[in-house]
């Protein structure tokens, strides 16, 4: 089913737009905390595969700021913060439309070998591209 989220390259990472639905609340108005971390843990991995290597995450750490509104659009951020060749720690927020750190997180990538690499390739991406 996925999020459908779209990320781009921006200053030193990527970013995306979400908008939670009813769907994905917790209590009412209030978008679940497994959304949140799914949405930052998304955010941190595409960051990873921005620096041209899938990977996958290994450990993660999410700090919940704030009630993070459902029904309103969100940004979320992330870039990695330091490549160790295979292992690659990240950072990543959630922010509300008006600039509020709603979560952050941190997080730690390990690349998967060439070989993983290249099944996943053929897998799930078409002619370089994402597919969808």
């Amino acid at each position: 089913m996925g999020l459908r989220l779209a990320f781009y390259q921006h200053d030193d990472g990527v970013i995306a737009r979400f908008t939670p639905a009813t769907a994905h609340e917790g209590y009412t108005r209030m978008t679940h905390g497994g959304i949140v971390s799914t949405l930052l843990d998304e955010a941190m991995s595409w960051a990873v595969i921005d620096s041209g290597r899938l990977a996958v995450t290994a450990k993660m750490s999410v700090d919940f700021r704030k009630p993070v509104p459902s029904g309103e659009e969100l940004t979320v951020t992330a870039k990695v913060t330091r490549d160790r060749g295979r292992a690659v720690e990240t950072a990543g927020e959630v922010t509300s439309a008006g600039g509020d750190v709603l979560a952050s997180s941190t997080g730690l990538f390990i690349r998967v070998s060439e070989e993983q690499q290249r099944e996943w390739e053929a897998t799930y991406m078409i002619s370089g591209e994402q597919s969808s």
